[in-house]
């Protein structure tokens, strides 16, 4: 009941936006402003910028550091036109983006010349590219994004002839390909995942650029692109977090902040879409999603490094938030308890800092941040993910992400139920993350023969498998209950709908208690059932029946199972239960064996016969004892 009233509270801010009348162009344009730069920051905000510098020791060394990136450019050639897998020119499209920042900044902050001559090279040889890819439009957007600050942020300095080169590609090559996909209302424009804001973040950066050129084609373009980015940012609701992953949640954020950062420059108003449900909240999700190793809980495609771009600084100061924004300067500076060598065990390594922490984070320098107060568990609502752990700042802290959520997402895996486990310094459950992008059918039809989309794949549960996908590709899980308490922490999904073909009732319910973790599963089958139970780790195992010791670089934890008496675990291989219709390349390489670990190999549990099943297993660190009372029902949590 609790997930149906989400939905239908979620249903209905989201109609509340859409009832409001999106700006009309001729409303959009009365207020811009006319000279340049206006993309991101004016002339005043970079007179600023350059007058901080001088009092603040940090932000000089960061625009030290960008000017170094400008100066190692200067005798690089220019980008080329290279789709180097048939499908995205997008590497080429951030190259020249991050170019065009680097560049675009070191002259604002210096004067110099060879700054903006070199980003004239860059730009002339992108704008006779023979297009930007529209075919996989984030390149055309990315690359629109790239142009358009070039153009803004230096259009004093070009020449009539340079600004007339730099406007034609932005509309041959950029705005006026995104039309034909805003009029049919199609595609990225109909679409509400990360593409939507990418694109129209891109577009409209570009529209920006030339509004005062071109008021026709910016004004349509403008408003069809504050009328369809709703339709992804409504998503955030309610508590912020993003569906298609943490590193999703990156990208998506980054081109929805850099649209809304340039609406607020240019124009002075965002139209109401900082507001919507759930967006001042969001920059809470990279920080309770990653735990103390800086390893996130890397669900969907994701990678598994900590989370939290430069849009969080300006997230900082729109919504006066300032954990958000001592967390991306945590991340910048490195400053973090964890350590060690091992990619076990992660850890927060100091990040270049980027020409938008400069841009939008030089102010936060000022302010001595600390993340203080913040909850050890948290349930983002919607995207129905629960991260807990047992103290911040200590690495050896316990941390455990868990999911219930929808496995129609974009970039979805089929991992309702599957967790990640952090103790003693190290990760011991892991999430396998993204598979090659370009392998055949991996965004098709033959999504579910990878093993690392399948349920099998993950850390959670199969039923009866077979060559069918493990679990039902529309199922939805919503966490039932959850409790955030000084002594325990715990969450329950129901993933009854997840194996409807196979069980009538499927619950699963994580507990961190301490420094110990409990995972218990409750299954009730009409007929005899194969059950299996997963966990990916890239431990040494070793078994005894009911207990598994797992040993990674010299540390211990435990896994006991409580429940039924006579199970026991066994070791096996991370790959298929059976033989079916795999790719060629079913599994990529995972940063796991190329840095030297031992590798990735599941933990199992497997019964027969299951028509009513609790399963219950501990896992403690090696200092504490190991839990042996007998499991508690979920209905009495």
């Amino acid at each position: 009941m609790k997930y149906i009233a989400l939905v239908v509270a979620l249903a209905t801010a989201t109609a509340a936006w859409a009832q409001s009348p999106a700006p009309s162009a001729a409303t959009i344009l009365s207020t811009l402003r006319k000279e340049h730069p206006r993309l991101l920051a004016t002339a005043d905000d970079f007179r600023e910028l350059r007058d901080r510098l001088d009092q603040q020791p940090t932000a000089a060394k960061w625009a030290a550091a960008i000017r170094a990136e400008a100066d190692s450019l200067l005798t690089q050639p220019p980008s080329k036109y290279e789709i180097p897998d048939g499908k995205r020119l997008l590497a080429t499209s951030r190259r020249v983006l991050d170019r065009t920042l680097a560049l675009g900044m070191a002259f604002r902050l210096t004067g110099d010349a060879r700054y903006s001559a070199r980003l004239w090279r860059e730009l002339d040889t992108a704008a006779r590219f023979k297009d930007w890819n529209p075919s996989h439009f984030l390149d055309t957007a990315e690359m629109t994004a790239a142009f358009a600050l070039g153009y803004d942020w230096l259009h004093a300095e070009w020449a009539t002839e340079q600004r007339a080169t730099l406007k034609q590609a932005i509309i041959e090559k950029g705005l006026t390909p995104s039309l034909e996909i805003y009029r049919k209302d199609r595609w990225w424009a109909a679409a509400e995942h990360n593409w939507n804001q990418v694109c129209n973040g891109g577009m409209t950066l570009g529209a920006l650029a030339l509004a005062d050129e071109e008021p026709a084609l910016a004004g349509e373009i403008l408003e069809r692109a504050v009328a369809t980015v709703p339709r992804a940012m409504n998503h955030f609701a309610p508590d912020g977090a993003w569906a298609e992953g943490p590193g999703y949640w990156d990208y998506a954020t980054k081109y929805n902040v850099l649209m809304l950062a340039a609406l607020d420059s240019a124009l002075g108003e965002d139209f109401g879409l900082s507001r919507i449900e759930g967006f001042s909240k969001t920059g809470d999700f990279p920080i309770h999603i990653t735990g103390p190793l800086g390893l996130t809980f890397n669900y969907a495609d994701a990678g598994d490094g900590a989370a939290g771009g430069p849009q969080l600084l300006w997230l900082a100061t729109k919504f006066n938030a300032p954990s958000f924004a001592a967390w991306r300067l945590r991340l910048v500076t490195g400053e973090s308890p964890a350590s060690g060598s091992s990619p076990t065990a992660g850890g927060f390594a100091a990040r270049k800092p980027t020409v938008l922490d400069l841009l939008w984070g030089s102010q936060w320098l000022e302010r001595k941040l600390a993340l203080q107060g913040l909850p050890t568990a948290r349930h983002f609502r919607g995207a129905e993910v629960v991260t807990m752990r047992s103290a911040w700042d200590d690495p050896d802290a316990t941390f455990v992400g868990f999911k219930g959520g929808d496995n129609k997402v974009n970039h979805g895996h089929l991992d309702l139920g599957s967790f990640v486990l952090d103790a003693l310094g190290r990760r011991w459950a892991l999430d396998l993350g993204a598979d090659d992008y370009n392998l055949p059918g991996y965004f098709g039809k033959g999504r579910w023969d990878f093993y690392r989309c399948r349920a099998e794949g993950q850390n959670t549960l199969v039923i009866n498998p077979g060559a069918e996908p493990d679990q039902d590709q529309k199922a939805v899980a919503p966490i039932t209950r959850f409790v955030s308490a000084s002594e325990r922490n715990f969450a329950i999904a129901d993933l009854s709908t997840a194996y409807a073909k196979s069980a009538t009732r499927v619950q699963r319910g994580v507990e961190l208690r301490g420094r110990a973790v409990l995972i218990q599963d409750e299954i009730v089958a009409p007929k005899p059932a194969e059950v299996w139970w997963f966990m990916h780790t890239p431990a040494e195992i070793t078994t005894n029946g009911a207990t598994a010791t797992l040993t990674l670089d010299g540390r211990k934890l435990t896994a006991r199972i409580l429940q039924p008496a006579g199970a026991k675990f066994e070791v096996m291989p991370a790959e298929p239960l059976l033989t079916s219709p795999h790719p060629p390349r079913q599994q990529m390489k995972s940063r796991w064996s190329k840095e030297g670990s031992t590798g990735v190999r599941k933990l199992a549990i497997k019964l027969a016969d299951v028509t009513d099943l609790t399963l219950a297993i501990t896992f403690m660190p090696d200092e504490e004892g190991v839990e042996s009372s007998p499991a508690r029902p979920l209905s009495k949590w």
